[in-house]
């Protein structure tokens, strides 16, 4: 998972914490570069730490995108479900448009399970 045109793509919060972490290391190791960017790129790693992307992998992104194929979503769908993984069928209604229209109840359960299989929640 590599961005080569940082604004051709959405990313998923793994991503962006991965994009400034790196970005917050090379700039440590040079010379402190401005203030204000130092300060943002800390708050927003501090911040997506304390999210699910801090228990989430390339890998284990990956899988879980492999899996959702068979479900017709969008990206932006597949990529709120990757930040915010829905563990009820409440959260899958909130992240996909006319989910009742869209979806069985059984794909929505399948969709869970997904979830909990390639991005676990804190146990």
């Amino acid at each position: 998972m590599e961005t080569i045109k940082v604004n051709a793509a959405f990313l998923c919060n793994y991503e962006v914490m991965q994009i400034l972490q790196q970005l917050k290391d090379t700039t440590q190791k040079k010379h402190k570069r401005e203030g204000s960017l130092a300060t943002v790129t800390y708050e927003t790693v501090h911040y997506l730490q304390d999210t699910e992307c801090k228990r989430q992998s390339v890998q284990a992104i990956q899988k879980f995108l492999e899996a959702m194929k068979k479900f017709k979503l969008t990206k932006t769908e597949k990529l709120m479900m990757v930040n915010t993984p829905p563990r009820t069928e409440l959260e899958i209604q909130l992240i996909v448009q006319e989910s009742e229209e869209r979806l069985t109840e059984e794909e929505v359960q399948e969709i869970i399970t997904i979830v909990n299989e390639h991005l676990p929640a804190d146990t």
